[in-house]
């Protein structure tokens, strides 16, 4: 598993590109996007991990805790752990992680990625919506960071969900809507080096 350590080098000197010139604002309210935010209690997953030509498969449990944080585990088929997150209201912490994946840029590129997915940035006080022929873009800025929530024209399907900046796509999530608003699957893809990302919901979640 030694290629993780390269996953670091490759964060960081890769490029991105796709581009959002075409939106135009729109007086449409962005905060309709809140109805598709995932309601976690208990989830479990088969995941699917591509990186860099390598392979890492496993479940991935979603939990929300008792002070409604949000804990994420993964793990392989063996039980031997890769990383444990917890995100908070107001917070982000690492309560574990594999030595290997053990670097700032792989966390902070899992943190973002678990973000956009959890919708954790829905309350950016400079948020708006914008039109493009595939539909609308809730906007939500976060520092440097951009996430949009693309639906159709009335805000009743959520089509796709992206990461990057005013000009660029860093990263697009896909989520299969199942019962109680949880998702069956979810799809992670990254644009500036190969990473993707496959959770499949288990029928009988942990318990």
């Amino acid at each position: 598993m030694r290629y993780l350590l390269f996953i670091s080098i490759v964060l960081c000197c890769t490029a991105c590109s796709s581009s959002y010139k075409a939106l135009q604002r729109t007086e449409a309210n962005p905060s309709c996007v809140k109805k598709f935010k995932p309601a976690f209690a208990t989830a479990l997953y088969t995941t699917q991990v591509d990186v860099i030509g390598k392979h890492l498969s496993g479940l991935l449990i979603i939990k929300t805790m008792p002070d409604s944080s949000v804990r994420i585990v993964f793990s392989n088929e063996a039980g031997f752990k890769f990383f444990d997150f917890g995100f908070g209201q107001d917070d982000f912490k690492v309560y574990y992680v594999f030595d290997q994946m053990d670097k700032k840029a792989v966390i902070k590129t899992l943190r973002k990625d678990f973000e956009l997915v959890l919708m954790r940035h829905l309350d950016a006080q400079q948020s708006y919506t914008a039109k493009e022929s595939q539909g609308l873009y809730h906007v939500f800025p976060d520092g440097r960071d951009i996430y949009y929530y693309i639906t159709d024209g009335a805000c009743d399907s959520l089509i796709r969900m992206e990461r990057g900046s005013k000009r660029k796509k860093v990263v697009e999530a896909f989520i299969q809507p199942g019962a109680d608003n949880v998702p069956d699957s979810i799809g992670i893809r990254h644009y500036n080096f190969n990473f993707d990302i496959q959770l499949k919901r288990l029928q009988r979640d942990a318990q």
